[in-house]
């Protein structure tokens, strides 16, 4: 397991898709066809709302094995790899900066047809489409911070209702949006 790490907030930095774009590239290097796409995904994906400067990316494989296949070339680039680390039928990765131990990426792999894609896609899409509940979201990020700073664990636990709540609207939402 990951060690918690202080929680830092930092204001949406335009930036950050760019940068995924760079480390979803690295990852295509790393995984080859074994991946179908990168989703950016996470805080750092939704414009407008304060967010941990940790890139989240969600790769999305035809079939895990093959991602577990490419262990070796993905390590080779600097993440840890860590299993499903208690969701199954993900693979999750870490990727943080040598000199200081600061996190810098985190990788949430699923095979094709994971009900875990169509969650993570549905709520930064609300999120993006509303901007007074990503506010929302924005204050609920500040209180767990404030409770939690030095954390990350607690911080994630005590925003995680908060999240369910959304997360069941936004995938009604957007099966609204599909028909």
């Amino acid at each position: 397991m990951p060690p918690p790490f202080r929680v830092e907030l930092e204001l949406h930095d335009p930036a950050w898709p760019e940068q995924a774009e760079r480390e979803t590239a690295r990852l295509y290097q790393a995984f080859g066809p074994a991946l179908k796409t990168v989703h950016h995904i996470g805080s750092t994906a939704i414009p407008g709302i304060a967010a941990k400067p940790v890139l989240d990316l969600m790769p999305v494989a035809g079939d895990l094995s093959n991602l577990d296949d490419r262990r070796a070339a993905i390590e080779a680039l600097g993440y840890e790899w860590w299993g499903e680390y208690g969701l199954p039928g993900r693979r999750y990765l870490t990727l943080s900066d040598p000199a200081t131990g600061r996190r810098l990426v985190q990788v949430h792999a699923y095979a094709e047809g994971s009900r875990e894609i169509t969650r993570h896609l549905a709520f930064r899409d609300y999120l993006r489409a509303n901007p007074a509940i990503a506010a929302d979201y924005d204050a609920e990020k500040a209180r767990c911070r404030a409770a939690h700073p030095d954390d990350s664990h607690a911080y994630g636990d005590c925003k995680s209702n908060w999240v369910q709540a959304i997360e069941a609207d936004a995938l009604n939402w957007a099966a609204a949006s599909s028909d």
